[in-house]
């Protein structure tokens, strides 16, 4: 049978946009789909807008410290209108990037919904195309739970992004990373924050160290944190949204602006997976092997639309993956013990190998734990108690570094990379025996005992 395209992939985010790209150096025809703006959740609604959003509110971090420097005081206001358009404009600069490098490199972009027809063909808005492979990048989406009376009035992270102003009151529903830097973020803003989360504790599957650390850091800046609490169910009425809360504290909130931020799910509706035989996972994902490939061998699917780690480089490395397996008999499996993951938040947590508790699991009394606590060369010249936290899980019968788990300024960079040195297997005698630049945080790495 001929077909339009040797591969042709349904969705134009990282894994997607990293599938075609890798495809091409093989000189084979390549087609992508997407329904939305391409780049998809990280460049327009998740960590690249985020971040811009999390330097803006640095700004006033250290405008707050500045006088301890010798700056004088001076009334400045944060325009979030003019901001936020300004990050849109960057954005949509980032996405005509993508699509000019598409048409350099040949590869054929075709907007609208795609829906399979049959194994081989999809059909994007009544232009039906055949494939010889198929990629599903679709991605995943923000979601709110149905059952909670008033749920329309909340919102998700993506419509934090599409803000028209600042909430002078936000509520968070949801302790984990997206619910944390937006926690983080909005206080910097000067808006009053009320986080709340079903666990006593914030960031669940991060190291207990990082959790505390960050939950504390989160506590000093004034944001108000309840554990073991959750929406019920939202009001409206003269004086803004009314929280009606449930478990360890009972009260309601008002709020101008409520976040759920209780969990993403994968972009499987409308596609017609069925129609190709494409099976999903209990949790509506689709089920992929070490390979991604699907129950359907000309199938693969990558990115945030399985059930597996929710990151962009995660997404980007499936999808050369893939493009290898496809078309260079290469056959890569990905490794995802020692993915590094980061909360852009103030403080800002890096990790990345073993929790303490999950190396004890595997490990036992084997392991054995350094950690340091102190506080940051900045802040000593500051009226805020500010302190950084660093740990190493080490496997002490083979002396191999297990995890590194970091809260502080530039954690994320320096955590970064850690990461390479424990993915080849670094021994603390190594670390210990590296010389750090000084006064850094970073050196505290090589001196934990």
């Amino acid at each position: 049978m001929a077909f339009d395209y040797d591969l042709f992939i349904i969705g134009a985010g990282p894994g997607g946009v990293a599938a075609a790209r890798q495809a091409k150096t093989y000189d084979v025809r390549v087609g992508i789909a997407e329904r939305e703006a391409v780049g998809g959740t990280c460049v327009n609604r998740g960590c690249i807008p985020k971040k811009f959003i999390v330097y803006a509110a640095d700004f006033a971090l250290h405008d707050r410290a500045a006088a301890s420097y010798g700056w004088s005081k001076c009334d400045r206001q944060f325009d979030w209108s003019y901001f936020i358009a300004s990050v849109h404009q960057q954005l949509e600069q980032r996405r005509q990037s993508f699509l000019n490098k598409f048409q350099q490199a040949g590869i054929d972009v075709i907007r609208g919904q795609a829906t399979f027809i049959d194994p081989h063909t999809v059909k994007i808005d009544g232009r039906k195309v055949t494939a010889d492979k198929i990629i599903v990048a679709v991605g995943g989406k923000s979601i709110k739970p149905s059952k909670i009376p008033g749920i329309e009035y909340a919102i998700t992270s993506r419509q934090m992004f599409e803000l028209p102003q600042l909430p002078q009151r936000l509520a968070i529903v949801g302790g984990g990373y997206i619910g944390v830097e937006f926690s983080s973020m909005m206080n910097a803003f000067g808006v009053e924050v009320t986080l709340m989360d079903r666990d006593q504790t914030i960031l669940s599957g991060f190291d207990d160290d990082v959790r505390t650390a960050v939950q504390q850091g989160l506590s000093q800046r004034g944001i108000q944190f309840l554990g073991n609490t959750t929406a019920k169910e939202i009001k409206q009425d003269a004086t803004g949204l009314q929280v009606v809360l449930e478990g360890n504290d009972p009260q309601i909130v008002t709020a101008d602006t409520v976040l759920f931020a209780t969990g993403r799910s994968p972009n499987t509706e409308n596609l017609g997976l069925e129609n190709a035989g494409v099976e999903l996972d209990e949790k509506g994902a689709i089920a992929v092997d070490a390979y991604s490939r699907t129950n359907q061998a000309h199938i693969f699917a990558v990115g945030d639309c399985t059930n597996r780690k929710q990151l962009t480089p995660v997404a980007r490395t499936e999808g050369r993956a893939v493009a290898r397996t496809i078309f260079d008999q290469q056959s890569p499996q990905i490794d995802y013990t020692l993915v590094p993951t980061a909360v852009v938040a103030r403080p800002e947590a890096a990790a990345v190998g073993l929790t303490e508790a999950q190396a004890r699991e595997k490990f036992g009394d084997a392991v054995q734990c350094y950690r340091t606590q102190f506080e940051p060369l900045f802040y000593s010249m500051t009226d805020r108690s500010e302190q950084a936290m660093m740990k190493l899980v080490v496997d002490r019968r083979s002396d191999r570094v297990l995890g590194a788990h970091m809260v502080g300024e530039n954690a994320a960079e320096i955590i970064q990379s850690l990461a390479v040195a424990i993915q080849k297997g670094i021994a603390k005698q190594d670390i210990d025996a590296n010389l750090g630049i000084h006064p850094t945080t970073g050196e505290e790495f090589f001196l934990l005992d």
